[in-house]
């Protein structure tokens, strides 16, 4: 349960940063429209880790040597890149573009590429990809409702400390799933 809710927080990283974004380029953001970016993120996340797990679901019985490794992998690179990002990102301007849905479904998507890797992991190590899928796509429903409500006031700043915190919580699961199938840990 603990994987899960770190996992949900950490896929919800990116949406939280982009609807911060979002949020600081909106003139009048009204709690109907942060949720509107709230549901449209989370679904998307959501369905973009079913995806990965299906994918991943297919190739699973050749890879059930090395999972915890591939785990590791996939985890840890999606969470270097997002601490880079999170780090380096140039700007802390608002994010371009409008409210149109067809607009944030592909910032959604961009955001939840991390997402479809993370879903192939899951597939790997045999996770209950329903409840976690459900848990992201809730916590990322939240996050990225209350990131455009944030950024209205706060601006994107805020949203590059959230992506790398999401980050270092993915390297930190990558490892805790390497070091138990090492028998390092619990």
């Amino acid at each position: 349960m603990l994987s899960t809710v770190a996992i949900a927080f950490g896929m919800s990283a990116d949406a939280f940063a982009a609807s911060i974004g979002r949020g600081a380029a909106t003139d009048r953001l009204s709690f109907a429209k942060a949720a509107r970016i709230g549901l449209i993120f989370g679904s998307v996340e959501a369905a973009m880790s079913l995806l990965g797990w299906a994918a991943g679901s297919v190739a699973g019985a050749y890879v059930a040597a090395v999972d915890h490794w591939i785990a590791f992998g996939l985890l840890g690179l999606v969470g270097l890149r997002m601490v880079r990002e999170g780090l380096t990102r140039a700007g802390d301007g608002p994010a371009r573009g409008g409210l149109s849905t067809g607009s944030l479904m592909l910032t959604a998507a961009g955001s939840g590429v991390d997402a479809l890797t993370v879903g192939v992991t899951l597939s790997v190590i045999g996770a209950d990809i329903l409840v976690t899928a459900l848990g992201i796509g809730a916590t990322t429903c939240l996050m990225a409702g209350l990131g455009a409500l944030i950024g209205r006031v706060a601006g994107a700043r805020i949203g590059r400390a959230a992506e790398t915190a999401g980050g270092l919580a993915l390297i930190a699961i990558g490892a805790s799933i390497l070091a138990r199938h090492l028998g390092l840990w619990g």
